[in-house]
């Protein structure tokens, strides 16, 4: 725990030297600051001598494999930043874990207060891209893109607000950090243009990251696991999502119970799509030079049938097929019934009403409520 508090002292300073510089000039962060860290990290947070010139305040990325604590320090210092005044932007790029919404999305949560220490996330200031699956490497063509879609909604916001400049950002990631993974995991931070790269718990990793990543404009630094970590097997994470979507339509099991209501629409009245224009072959099933024409953008209409039984649908913002691939989205609903002779849906949503959109995606999310 003393690691987690002295690079918040660290991240403290970075805010401080960027909301006094302005937003137009560059500040130079000196040796004495990585004094406030070095006796409880190694190697240090920072190159010696330091020279990590910045303009913004500090973008945080969390890496590291399953169960070794990331989204626990990633909550830990935005609730330090929340505490001392700042309003930092949590992103979560975990997608099997969905640790401000459901499973299957990446999102972005503005913070003006700490967070709880377990659910009831501030969802109705959230910004929300759903990809449709708990594992990047589905279609790591289109995670690439829904990560840029966040990086330039976080540029759009820093132009607007200068105090939210200062405050940063915290990235969660996911613990696949082996092939695709991994590059999928550098790619995603050069995007949001992370300033310092937490690596817990994987020398390996902290290595090739230090290699790919390191330099005068990016620290990578190696933590020691948290004590506290205890590793899960697969059955217990994905019964872990399973509460993620529950918590999103009920509440979370220690705050208010929230209430659901079913509605009931014809088929023609929602247009569902599909992300990705369907499964590809493998490149290893291809000719030798061949590439795949399948495009992992398109959006491929779904004709409403038994198989959106128990589905997770995303509502999307847009109002026409076309801007699917760009617009977040403003909430979920679930399939609890399909009736191919009446031609109709039944489904369970967050409140009542009309849905905000009638343009919906579906993915490989599904949820059997018990």
């Amino acid at each position: 725990m003393a690691n987690y508090v002295n690079v918040h002292a660290v991240l403290e300073e970075r805010r401080k030297a960027a909301r006094a510089a302005g937003p137009h000039v560059r500040v130079c962060l000196f040796d004495a600051i990585e004094l406030l860290c070095r006796p409880f990290l190694t190697p240090s947070l920072f190159p010696s001598p330091l020279r990590c010139f910045q303009r913004d305040g500090p973008r945080v990325l969390v890496a590291g494999p399953v169960d070794v604590g990331k989204s626990t320090l990633s909550r830990i210092l935005a609730n330090y930043a929340v505490r001392c005044g700042w309003a930092p932007v949590l992103v979560d790029l975990d997608l099997g874990q969905g640790g401000i919404t459901c499973p299957g999305t990446l999102a972005a949560l503005p913070l003006d207060a700490p967070l709880p220490p377990s659910g009831g996330m501030p969802l109705d200031v959230a910004l929300v891209y759903f990809y449709g699956s708990a594992s990047p490497g589905d279609n790591p063509e289109l995670f690439k893109h829904l990560v840029a879609r966040l990086g330039a909604a976080l540029e759009a916001r820093n132009a607007l607000a200068p105090g939210a400049r200062s405050s940063g950002c915290i990235v969660n990631t996911c613990g696949w950090i082996d092939g695709v993974g991994k590059d999928l995991l550098i790619d995603a931070a050069r995007t949001l243009k992370c300033d310092v790269v937490l690596v817990i718990g994987a020398e390996r990793l902290h290595a090739e990251l230090t290699q790919n990543l390191g330099g005068p404009s990016c620290a990578v630094v190696a933590l020691r696991r948290s004590g506290g970590v205890v590793a899960r097997p697969p059955e217990h994470r994905r019964t872990a999502r399973s509460v993620r979507t529950r918590e999103y339509f009920y509440g979370p099991s220690a705050g208010p119970a929230l209430c659901p209501h079913a509605g009931s629409a014809r088929f023609d009245e929602l247009s569902i799509y599909r992300m990705g224009g369907g499964p590809r072959a493998p490149s290893s099933a291809l000719p030798v030079g061949a590439v795949s024409a399948a495009n992992p953008l398109r959006c491929t209409p779904v004709t409403p049938s038994l198989e959106l039984l128990h589905s997770l649908l995303a509502v999307s913002h847009a109002t026409e097929a076309g801007e699917l691939q760009t617009s977040n989205i403003a909430g979920f609903i679930h399939v609890t019934d399909v009736d191919t002779h009446a031609r109709r849906i039944t489904y369970l949503a967050p409140c009542a009403g009309p849905l905000p959109g009638q343009l919906l995606l579906m993915g490989t999310i599904k949820w059997v409520e018990e």
